[in-house]
């Protein structure tokens, strides 16, 4: 259906501010050029700064993994080890309360839901991880 893409193309660039009959040359203009490109890129909004990078996403994903490791291993160097697990429990119970909060604000949402999704999520995870250690006889 050319041309209810056609209008619908032309419709999107009026919504940003051309005239209709400008919109409809741009939109002309554009499919005939390349009328795949001309869809993903205003239709869809898919470009080229909003692809992945797979290579960026792996090195913040390892320097996510060694900040959220660098908690748990300096109480596990500070706690004496009779509070070792309250002293683990405690510290990552505020590091996920701010952390939730922190995604609020850059999300926009509200602040005490997102803290208390996860904090049960985090709570839920460290018991299963704990349950996990019992079934196969590991201890702290």
């Amino acid at each position: 259906m050319p041309d209810q893409e056609l209008a619908l193309l032309a419709d999107i660039y009026r919504k940003r501010g051309l005239s209709p009959a400008t919109a409809m040359q741009v939109a002309v203009e554009l499919t005939e050029k390349d009328a795949l490109g001309a869809h993903v890129r205003d239709e869809l909004g898919i470009n080229d700064v909003s692809q992945a990078k797979p290579l960026l996403a792996s090195v913040a994903s390892g320097a996510a993994f060694c900040a959220g490791g660098f908690l748990p291993l300096l109480v596990g160097l500070l706690c004496p080890m009779p509070y070792m697990s309250l002293g683990l429990y405690l510290t990552t119970m505020v590091a996920l309360l701010v952390l939730g909060y922190a995604s609020a604000r850059v999300g926009g949402s509200s602040p005490i839901k997102a803290m208390g999704r996860i904090v049960i999520w985090g709570s839920l995870a460290m018991g299963a991880s704990a349950l996990v250690g019992q079934l196969f006889g590991v201890t702290l």
